[in-house]
């Protein structure tokens, strides 16, 4: 059994859009689709427009995304470890062939986890698209360098599945995209990339609430050191200028492209000193789900 759980929040039509996707796909295994929400009025609306049963509605209480993935992996898990649990957004779809490449992935007993390409649909010609092409292009760099190499690398929370059967809860205090892969990681478990599975992702359209979105994420990652001091990290500072510097740099096309590149690195600079400054400040990290909202990442809604 595959559960696909689809966490969202007060984004009907785009969660909407998600699941029909999912459900459009032929594949010989089974599978349901679990929507993860915490405003009751998103259920209603699936109960008028979705009459699959394959299709499920859990309300989130509310207490941060990844105390909800917690609820719902315990209820749902299995002692079989030939089943799988797909994590995925309400703001962002799939390629049509996602649920036959993470099966194909599976297949490979010491494959634990797998994760899918995000694919920027914001356009390049302004500099806030531009960004989004740059830093997923790296992303994708690095992903399918560790991943060739069987080394450790955290996954992309757009979209990612694991095993059942061999963890039955993660820590709350950072993102579940990182920890839950190290989890698997050190029980001896691949990590695999599957740069063919495309996830489509709106990126931010202004700085403001690119900032948000970022340093929020950074908070996360970076909250790693403390629940795990021995985990290798694949998102970090350092990291950044380690594999992404060069990158960057040749990157660009045109002139116009330079300049918004040199504006990418002050900015990168400027989110990780806040987040520091924050971690620093609030001590711990806490997961509020989409405590401060992103507008113009929503697409349909």
């Amino acid at each position: 059994m595959i559960d696909i759980i689809i966490t969202s929040f007060n984004e009907p039509k785009a969660t909407l859009r998600a699941v029909e996707i999912f459900l459009n796909q032929d594949i010989k295994e089974k599978f349901r689709i679990i929507v993860c929400d915490p405003f009751p009025e998103v259920k209603e609306l699936f109960k008028k427009n979705i009459k699959d049963k394959r299709v499920g509605f859990f309300l989130d209480p509310g207490e941060g995304k990844s105390y909800a993935l917690n609820l719902l992996i315990e209820k749902l898990n299995t002692n079989s470890q030939e089943d799988i649990f797909i994590f995925t957004d309400g703001d962002v779809h799939v390629s049509n062939n996602a649920l036959k490449e993470i099966t194909e992935a599976f297949k490979d007993p010491k494959v634990g986890c797998a994760t899918a390409k995000p694919v920027t649909i914001n356009p390049r010609n302004n500099m806030m698209g531009y960004w989004s092409h740059l830093l997923f292009s790296g992303i994708h760099k690095v992903r399918k360098n560790l991943s060739n190499k069987e080394r450790f690398f955290e996954c992309s929370g757009y979209l990612f599945a694991i095993r059942k059967g061999v963890i039955f809860e993660f820590p709350l205090d950072g993102s579940e995209d990182g920890i839950i892969p190290y989890i698997f990681w050190k029980n001896g478990y691949k990590i695999k990339y599957l740069p063919s599975l495309e996830v489509y992702v709106k990126n931010p359209e202004n700085l403001k609430d690119w900032k948000t979105q970022k340093i929020r994420n950074i908070k996360g990652h970076e909250n790693y050191s403390k629940l795990y001091p021995d985990m290798p990290r694949t998102k970090s500072f350092l990291n950044e200028i380690r594999y992404g510097l060069f990158h960057a740099l040749f990157y660009p096309r045109t002139p116009k492209e330079a300049w918004w590149t040199i504006k990418l690195f002050y900015h990168r600079y400027s989110i990780y000193s806040q987040a520091f400054k924050d971690l620093k400040k609030k001590e711990v990290y806490t997961d509020g789900w989409r405590e401060n909202e992103t507008p113009t990442t929503r697409t349909l809604d």
